[in-house]
């Protein structure tokens, strides 16, 4: 039995199971609400190596939900934030921060330069999100997607599913609808939230790279998707 600060889950998972995951290499698209939690557990679970992609920086709007949104850090780009928050959870943690904008062209590249043993994806605009999924459908990289988390409350509505079987979701909805377009009707594992999203909750913006509208949330909801994305990364691991 180690002594080191992985005990309490090397008790639960076992040996080999904290080795696989100690060997293990992340990626995370997308580093706020959802991202930041999923990241967060999967460093505490005792995963090896992370790169962290997010070109976006911390934002007083970003207060209410994410763990890495403090008024000592706004401003700063929050893959870094994050790089050393984890750092600070397990300094012998692999952290590659890249604070970019994930562009469709660039996906093949990523995902072929680095081998990752699973994606997550925790992108909320249309466009690089299913290139990400695209890319890795044909790659046969191991990801799983979150679904939209703003506009609803109730978290015992969150679900595991197939991007196929999901409802009551506008971004699970857009999503298909690109994937359909493309011809890449494959199965897509995804965390989403059955409640109906209050419309209420739901505005539209100008001026926001690939982004139409912005929606209400509240703490808990993003971060109890981040740890349903966590569950299934190391379940498959």
């Amino acid at each position: 039995m180690t002594t080191e600060w992985t005990e309490r889950t090397e008790l639960l998972l076992g040996a080999d199971k904290m080795e696989r995951l100690k060997k293990a290499h992340i990626l995370i698209v997308g580093t706020g609400g959802v991202g930041a939690y999923a990241a967060e557990m999967l460093a505490r679970a005792g995963v090896g190596k992370l790169t962290l992609l997010d070109a976006d920086k911390v934002q007083l709007s970003n207060l209410n939900r994410q763990v890495i949104a403090l008024h000592s850090t706004l401003g700063e780009d929050k893959v870094r934030v994050l790089e050393r928050r984890l750092k600070d959870v397990n300094p012998d943690l692999n952290v590659t921060a890249r604070a970019e904008f994930l562009e469709e062209g660039s996906v093949k590249t990523l995902l072929t330069e680095n081998k990752f043993d699973f994606v997550v994806d925790a992108i909320d605009t249309i466009a690089p999100k299913c290139a990400l999924i695209m890319e890795a459908m044909r790659l046969k990289v191991p990801i799983v997607s979150s679904m939209g988390a703003g506009a609803k409350t109730d978290v015992t509505q969150i679900r595991f599913a197939d991007l196929w079987s999901t409802y009551h979701c506008g971004l699970s909805k857009a999503v298909r609808t690109r994937l359909k377009k493309e011809k890449m009707q494959r199965p897509l594992p995804v965390v989403f939230c059955t409640q109906q999203a209050d419309m209420n909750a739901v505005v539209k913006v100008e001026g926001e790279r690939n982004k139409k509208t912005t929606t209400g949330t509240v703490s808990y909801m993003p971060a109890v998707f981040g740890c349903y994305l966590a569950q299934y990364v190391i379940s498959n691991l």
